[in-house]
């Protein structure tokens, strides 16, 4: 068996496939299945990739990434995470995907076990499959905020990844839980991987860098990227950061892979970091207007969500199989959703919804799925 038939396809991208087929077909449909930011890239990032382009920046880029940009980010690390990065801390992937691939490949052995907290982001378990590791799912505590991880770290244990604010749940992990997860890793000798992608949208709660914490910069691979922040998905950036050993590593693998992220998009990534945020600002509070608009939609129809305190996902109990519900609600009702069994075993009656569409979209996906309870209500009886 080779390694690619360990792994399963994108449950996410399978999803949205059928949703643009069937927007392709005619049909009037409410995707609530991707993650990806419904805004356009700011303006001024495209015309620093355009100033980029004509000015020939055009050519290969050094394998760890421009050196005006991993400046750049060595410096957001500094003033807005309190992780002490230089710029040999830092490597630019192509996207926060190839980071995480990149951190398996040089941390992971055959054998070592790999702690997810489930419900976890798809492409996690694949990334560790793909480096001969063995995922293990550790389940949630009942408010999502927390899990009880020491009872399953054993001698094989090598990593715990923790994504906050997390895909699918949306919670912001607190502090103590953050604190107890660093306190494992220095107890046991353990990497953690921090996945801090949504890290500027929340709503509720504060966003903390566990490399931020006494001793943990050695042991924290943090990973980032501009596509969920400045709405950059399409243009995949992103970065990890971690000491210089681990970076050497993942830059070995980098220049035998992809050699580079796009030239001219890693110009686009410092004007991201250095321009205006106002933009982050005004996405996130139209963001929040749509977390809450869906919030009271769904209590209303007396659904069980988890707290939805950041990122752009609600992950909700639909009390049937959430596989089937998320067949029928597409094909009968065109309403994209994914299911929750893509993101963890234990919950195979949840689906994940993003609210990354308009509040239009999203009161007409109320509308539908009150139709569809009802129906299936009727189906029931």
């Amino acid at each position: 068996m080779s390694r690619a038939d360990l792994i399963k396809p994108s449950a996410t991208m399978r999803i949205s496939e059928r949703a643009k087929q069937l927007k392709n077909e005619g049909k009037d449909v409410v995707d609530m299945g991707l993650g990806e930011p419904d805004f356009n890239t700011p303006e001024h990032i495209i015309n620093e990739a355009c100033k980029a382009m004509k000015e020939g920046k055009t050519n290969y880029a050094p394998a760890q990434g421009i050196p005006e940009l991993r400046e750049a980010i060595a410096e957001k690390l500094r003033e807005e995470n309190d992780i002490p990065a230089s710029p040999e801390n830092v490597i630019v992937t192509a996207g926060a995907k190839y980071a995480i691939y990149e951190a398996m490949q040089v941390l992971i052995n055959p054998g070592d076990e790999v702690v997810l907290l489930e419900p976890a982001w798809v492409s996690y378990e694949a990334c560790i499959l793909l480096a001969g590791g063995k995922p293990v799912f550790v389940k949630h505590s009942q408010d999502f905020r927390s899990a009880d991880i020491e009872e399953f770290i054993t001698r094989k244990t090598k990593m715990i990844v923790v994504n906050s604010p997390n895909n699918p749940i949306g919670v912001v992990y607190p502090f103590q839980f953050l604190k107890k997860v660093a306190d494992l890793a220095v107890d046991h000798d353990l990497y953690i991987l921090s996945d801090e992608v949504y890290e500027k949208i929340i709503f509720d709660g504060e966003h903390v860098s566990i490399a931020s914490f006494d001793g943990l910069f050695d042991r924290t691979i943090t990973v980032n990227a501009f596509s969920k922040s400045y709405a950059m998905t399409g243009w995949r950036l992103g970065y990890a950061v971690a000491e210089k050993s681990i970076i050497d590593r993942m830059r070995k693998i980098q220049s035998h892979s992809i050699s580079s992220p796009t030239t001219f998009v890693q110009y686009a990534g410092i004007a991201a970091l250095k321009g205006s945020q106002e933009f982050v600002r005004k996405m996130v509070e139209e963001f929040r207007r749509r977390r809450d608009f869906i919030v009271e939609g769904l209590e209303e129809l007396g659904f069980e969500f988890a707290p939805p305190e950041g990122a752009f996902y609600i992950f909700m109990n639909t009390g049937m199989d959430g596989d089937e519900f998320s067949e029928k609600f597409l094909e009968k009702y065109h309403v994209a959703v994914t299911p929750g069994s893509s993101f963890g075993r234990n919950y195979a009656e949840w689906v994940r919804l993003s609210y990354a569409t308009s509040l239009d979209r999203i009161r007409e996906m109320l509308r539908r799925l009150e139709s569809f309870m009802r129906e299936e209500s009727k189906v029931l009886t």
